[in-house]
C-alpha cells in the first residue's frame, strides 16, 4: 500500500492500522495527504482497486478569510500545538510523535485545494473504489459538508464521537 502523510505529519498511517488495507493495489492518505493520494491515483497509470481518504482535506466550504487567517498564524509559536490537539480531538492521543516540520506552501496547497467532481467520476469510470472515512467531532473540517461533497462518487464511514484521527477519547 502507498501511504501519503497529513500536514505537519510523519509516520502517522500506524494510527489509521484499522482502516487500511496492506494490498499494492491500494492508496491512502490523510487529511493534506489525502489530496496527495487522489492526485497520485488521478494521474498515475498503475492499476489501482482501492482509495482510502482519511479524514480528507476539505475547506472549499470556507471564506478567504478563514485561509488567509491559517496562513497568518502559521509562523505563530502556538500554532503547531494548537493544530495537534485540535487534530487529535476528542481523544487525548498525543501526536507530537508524529510531528514533521512542513512550510506555509503546503498549508496555503491544503487549504485552497479544489476537489473536483469530474475527476472523482473518472476515477470511479476506471473502476477505482473510494472510501472516505470522516469524524463526526472533526475540529479541522466540516464534516457533515464534505460528506455532502463526497457522497455521490465514494463509500463514506461517518464515525459517531470521533474527530480528524478518528479516535474517540480513551482509544491510544
Amino acid at each position: 500500500m502507498k501511504y501519503f502523510n497529513g500536514f505537519l505529519l510523519n509516520n502517522e498511517q500506524e494510527i489509521f492500522k484499522e482502516y487500511l488495507i496492506d494490498s499494492d493495489m491500494c492508496v491512502a492518505g490523510f487529511s493534506y495527504g489525502a489530496i496527495k493520494a487522489f492526485e497520485y491515483v488521478y494521474n498515475s497509470k498503475q492499476r489501482v482497486d482501492r482509495l482510502i481518504l482519511l479524514s480528507p482535506s476539505f475547506f472549499q466550504d470556507k471564506p478567504n478569510s478563514y485561509t488567509r487567517r491559517q496562513l497568518k498564524f502559521f509562523n505563530h509559536n502556538s500554532y503547531v500545538k494548537s493544530f495537534l490537539e485540535n487534530i487529535s480531538y476528542p481523544s487525548n492521543k498525543d501526536m507530537s510523535r508524529y510531528y514533521k516540520e512542513d512550510n506555509i506552501e503546503s498549508l496555503e496547497e491544503l487549504l485552497t485545494y479544489k476537489w473536483d467532481k469530474t475527476q472523482l467520476k473518472a476515477l470511479q469510470k476506471r473502476g477505482v473504489e473510494i472510501e472516505i472515512f470522516l469524524g463526526s467531532e472533526d475540529r479541522i473540517i466540516n464534516s457533515q459538508k464534505a460528506y455532502e461533497f463526497f457522497e455521490d462518487f465514494a463509500t463514506i464511514y461517518f464515525i459517531k464521537d470521533v474527530g480528524h484521527i478518528l479516535k474517540e477519547l480513551d482509544e491510544v
